[in-house]
Formats: C-alpha cells, structure tokens, sequence
C-alpha cells in the first residue's frame, strides 16, 4: 500500500513537472544557440545565456532529486535513466550540455509508449529533427576555431548532420577534431536508433490498420453467415407450414358445399313434390 503512494506520487511529481520542464529546455536551446549563432554578441548576452544554462541546469537536479527520492526501487530509477543522471553530473563539459535537452525531450515523452503510433512517431520525428539541429551547432562550436576543421558555417554544420544521421556519409565534411568526432558518433547511433524507430511505427500503424480492416471483414461474414441461416430456417418453416395445410384445403370446401347443396332448394322457395303429388 505504501508502495502504490508513493508510486502515484512519483507519477504526480512528473506529470506537474512536465510542462515546465519542457519550457525550460526551450529556454536552453536559445541560450545553447544564440552564443554560436552571434560569436560577436556583447559579453552581457554571453553571459546571461550561461546563466540561463545553469538555470536549466539545477532545474533538472532538483527534478531528478525529486523522482529519484520518490522511487521505489531507487538502482532501478538509476539505471533506467541514465541520461538524465550523466546530465546532472557532467554540466561542465561543452558537448554533453546537450543531454540535458535530450533529457528534456525524453522527460516530455515519457509515456510516448502508451500514446497511438501517429503520436509516437511525431514525437521521435520531432526529436530527430531537434538533435539534428542541436548536433550542427555543437559540432559547429568545436569545429569552427580548428585549425584543419571544414565545418566553418551553420549550413555545412547542418549537412554535415543530415548526412551522418542518415548514415549517408558523402565524405564532403568531417569533424576533425576529438570531441566533433565523438558528437558524430553519438548523431550516427541516434540517428540509426530513431529513424529505425519512425520505420518501425509506420510499419506497425499500417499492420494495425490491417488487422481491423481483417477483424471487420470477419464480423462482417459472421453477420452474413447468420442472416443466411436465418433466412434458412425461415424457407423450412414456410414450406412445412404450406405442406401442413394444403390437405385441409380442398376437404374443408367440400365439406362447406355439401351442406349447402343440399339445403339449396329449400332456400330456393320452391315446394318439394312427393311421388304422389
């Protein structure tokens, strides 16, 4: 019993949390962006981003705080979300700032399996999308200062990330350095794992669009089947109810003419005659 409260109030914790979290890391995509975007901002803009960064950042500690403390089986919470405790525990390295957005996008679809396949396949499209764009302008803030880097500007940070998502791969441009090399690692199996996941969706919203056209197909025989058997048994009545009474027919009038036959001269009003008159 006790477990079951503090259960639901694990579940009441997230779902109040949700959509603050959620703006939050609007928040930290523009402070993540702007500064990569505007290299030669003022120094106060900078630095206000940074602010919002940590800002973002205690916010998810408290939260992972709070549901770790509100967890049943605490190891289980642990390692079941381990990006959520390497995005507390790692703020301070440049790359790995952006788990705490993918924790973010992880927080909002937390329940994405209990949602319909369209549902769930905009969410992880959504999320392709937003690692897409937030793996070009990491790898666009490490590779932008190499001295043998190619990856100079934002459109070629963002082909860059198309075609190493998609696991294409045309060679054009490359990460030259130690951490672009190990954000490409981290867009290639991301990519693979939700496009994989988007193919899969689609796949099984149209077996299950299938399978009801199936099950109607199937009751829709049924429904036939039953009203062919009706009709049946209804053709049987009739024909031993018809052959019941074609018997009586014919005896039944004759044996309401016979009576009027003979009573038929005396209702004509003409007197019988004995053999002596």
């Amino acid at each position: 019993m006790l477990g079951m409260k503090v259960r639901n109030a694990q579940i009441r914790w997230e779902q109040r949390l949700q959509n603050p979290l959620l703006a939050l890391a609007v928040a930290f995509a523009v402070a993540y962006a702007v500064p990569i975007m505007t290299p030669g901002a003022p120094s106060w803009l900078h630095g206000a981003c940074t602010g919002v960064e940590w800002l973002v950042w205690a916010a998810f500690a408290v939260d992972y705080t709070v549901r770790l403390s509100l967890a049943p089986a605490k190891w289980e919470f642990v390692r079941r979300h381990p990006l959520d405790l390497c995005a507390v525990l790692l703020p301070l390295i440049q790359p790995l700032r952006l788990l705490r957005l993918v924790s973010t996008v992880l927080l909002a679809g937390r329940r994405a399996r209990m949602a319909p396949q369209i549902t769930l396949t905009t969410y992880v499209g959504g999320s392709v999308v937003g690692l897409m764009m937030f793996g070009s302008l990491a790898v666009l803030r490490v590779e932008r200062d190499a001295p043998e880097g190619n990856i100079k500007t934002l459109g070629d940070a963002v082909w860059w990330s198309f075609t190493t998502m998609t696991t294409v791969g045309y060679g054009d441009l490359a990460p030259t350095t130690g951490l672009g090399r190990l954000l490409a690692v981290g867009l290639m199996i991301s990519g693979i794992a939700l496009l994989g996941v988007v193919t899969a969706n689609i796949a099984a919203w149209f077996i299950s669009r299938f399978e009801r056209d199936d099950a109607m197909e199937r009751r829709q025989t049924e429904l036939l089947e039953a009203l062919t058997a009706e009709v049946r048994v209804l053709r049987s009545e009739v024909a031993r109810l018809s052959a019941g009474t074609a018997p009586d027919g014919p005896g039944a009038a004759e044996a309401g003419t016979a009576p009027d036959e003979a009573d038929a001269p005396g209702r004509s009003g003409v007197p019988v005659q004995g053999p002596g008159g």
